[in-house]
């Protein structure tokens, strides 16, 4: 442990972090790439370039000194970034490359304010916040290679189907090569998808949500097909389903992510998505339907329009029961869909409506989708009085902040 004198000077870099945060990461990824570009096999080159990854780190290491001396205060975003750590593959040898650069990255943005004392005592704060990382990978790795089914890394998965969802959405349905059993998960969670795309340099490593319930002798994902192929994520998307056919292989890691239907409380449960937010809706809303067919779920999912629209007639037959409401929200409905009266709302879905049509006071509420939605979906929930315990809700790529 730190003792008092450093752990106060870790704590009184919080405002610089505030301020210069990002630009500290920005340039650890630059340096550390640079000297270690076999990293770029693990880490999302997307997000990267987005800035994402640069923002989501600096998030976390101005949680981390501002907590360093009770870590326990961040144990949720720990085992968060945990979950993502080890269905990545990230390893104990891996953060000492990570300490190095950043604590280079703090002296070359800081210059002269970064003195000998503050990196003294940044250089064993983060010796004590790997170990902590370390520690509880390590557990997740025992846990996932332990567990019935389970394995530990990447493993090789044929692709069994692959269905065409709708413009913009396919699933691949995925069986283990080895024919063997595969783990268990619970609904909300996701898999690690490692990809070598014919002319890249370096492998890409993708998690996608299992978009079907569990207990299946398969994995499900639905993948959005991203425009154009000028950024990573257009790249990846589009190779999968222009490029990818059944009978290829991927290699898989075990589920992982702590986005979790609570199903040992009966409380009415809302789910909410956006666009291709529902492939984890779409797993939780089956999972009630089979393992509490008496809990009462709202599902409502919102997107452009019925060409987008993907996994409709799975959702409107799990709607089919009585506990069961299913809202169509269409923001750009074509002419067809109007005749057809293809959707139930026009427009976005609102606080007013949420008001008018769900349980704010007793209900859990789970969303997931585009971080505009999110976004609105968080400020509306809030302002209905809806307290955290239960709002839950999942970002594609690196935690965000849906209270900017």
């Amino acid at each position: 442990m730190l003792d008092q004198k450093k752990i106060d000077i870790v704590k009184s870099t919080v405002p610089v972090l505030e301020q210069y945060g990002e630009k500290i990461t920005t340039r650890f990824y630059e340096l550390m790439f640079g000297a270690h570009p076999e990293l770029l096999n693990i880490f999302n080159h997307a997000n990267q370039k987005q800035g994402r990854q640069q923002r989501a780190l600096a998030d976390a290491v101005y949680a981390a000194a501002m907590y360093i001396d009770n870590l326990e205060a961040i144990l949720p975003v720990v085992k968060n970034i945990a979950q993502k750590h080890r269905s990545l593959g990230v390893k104990p040898e891996h953060y000492p490359i990570v300490g190095k650069y950043l604590i280079l990255a703090i002296k070359d943005v800081l210059g002269d304010q970064a003195t000998d004392e503050i990196i003294g005592a940044w250089t064993e704060a983060y010796g004590v916040i790997a170990d902590a990382f370390i520690s509880i990978e390590a557990e997740m790795y025992n846990e996932a290679a332990g567990q019935k089914g389970g394995w530990d890394g990447f493993r090789r998965f044929v692709i069994d189907r692959k269905v065409k969802e709708s413009n913009v959405i396919t699933s691949f349905y995925l069986k283990p090569e080895d024919n063997k059993e595969i783990a268990d998960f619970q609904p909300g969670q996701y898999i690690s998808v490692k990809l070598e795309i014919p002319g890249e340099e370096f492998t890409h490593i993708r998690q996608y949500s299992l978009s079907d319930a569990p207990g299946k002798n398969y994995y499900r994902i639905s993948v959005k097909r991203e425009a154009g192929n000028e950024n990573p994520d257009g790249k990846v998307s589009n190779y999968l389903h222009t490029q990818v056919e059944e009978g290829d292989i991927f290699q898989v890691s075990a589920p992982a992510g702590d986005f979790v239907l609570d199903v040992q409380k009966e409380t009415p449960v809302v789910l909410l998505s956006g666009g291709v937010g529902l492939t984890p809706m779409i797993s939780m809303l089956k999972t009630v339907a089979e393992v509490q067919p008496e809990r009462g779920v709202t599902f409502i999912h919102a997107a452009q329009n019925s060409s987008v629209h993907a996994l409709r007639n799975e959702v409107e037959l799990v709607a089919e029961k009585e506990t069961i409401k299913s809202f169509v929200f269409y923001d750009s409905p074509t002419d067809e869909d109007r005749e057809n009266q293809a959707f139930d709302v026009e427009g976005y879905v609102t606080k007013e409506w949420l008001n008018e049509n769900v349980d704010t006071q007793k209900a859990d509420f789970y969303f997931c989708g585009p971080v505009p939605f999110m976004r609105a979906i968080y400020r509306a929930l809030k302002e209905l009085g809806v307290n955290e315990e239960r709002i839950h809700f999942e970002f594609f790529g690196p935690k965000g902040n849906l209270e900017a």
